[in-house]
């Protein structure tokens, strides 16, 4: 059996579009990780279930800490005794400065971090945070579960859809899921991203 505590921490960013399994594979990973007796700590911010906690579209869940605004993740960590591994979902929603604090846990505590989020908005322009996780990550994983556009070609992009109309404008985040009302999320590929097309005979406002 391989001795991870001989191996350097690594900082992981697993990105896609909604339904293409990133909570999923973070639930996945706490476990596997947990069986070896690894001890770690579940992050999130926003989860779809309003609720601190991983929640996955397969109805996979999990009880996590909340991550808001001002929270010190060095300072969170560091508070409780022999963390191996990080969960950090919805890693997209965090501050740059608090993916400073996990690239910090990783070179100078020796902390696996796993951030799993999107990468870009419903704008198609990219989150803070995950700009950041590009630049600082040792890896960074597309994540490879298809999820597919209306017109049946790989989906890429999240729209977010109100009143039935693909929206254009509007603030970054904006909570809501892939079936909710009035506000939810869609997605599309590139070239029904940029048309607006929703597959209903319906175009951006």
């Amino acid at each position: 059996m391989t001795d991870l505590s001989r191996r350097d921490a690594v900082l992981k960013f697993y990105f896609g579009p909604m339904d293409c399994g990133k909570s999923t594979l973070a639930l996945q990973m706490n476990y596997n990780h947990g069986r070896r007796g690894r001890r770690g700590l579940v992050l999130t911010k926003h989860d779809r279930s309003g609720g601190p906690q991983v929640t996955s579209r397969i109805g996979l869940g999990q009880e996590a800490v909340e991550v808001h605004d001002g929270l010190d993740l060095v300072e969170l960590v560091t508070s409780h005794a022999g963390i191996d591994y990080l969960i950090c979902d919805e890693a997209c929603f965090y501050s740059v400065e608090q993916i400073e604090q996990l690239a910090d846990l990783v070179d100078e505590h020796g902390v696996d971090v796993y951030a799993f989020g999107l990468a870009s908005d419903f704008r198609s322009v990219m989150f803070p945070a995950a700009r950041r996780l590009f630049e600082l990550a040792d890896e960074v994983c597309r994540l490879q579960v298809e999820v597919l556009c209306w017109c049946g070609r790989p989906g890429l992009l999240n729209a977010r859809v109100v009143g039935g109309v693909m929206a254009r404008e509007g603030e970054q985040v904006v909570i809501g899921d892939t079936d909710a009302a009035p506000v939810r999320y869609q997605v599309l590929c590139r070239r029904h991203h940029r048309s607006g097309d929703l597959g209903e005979g319906t175009a951006a406002a």
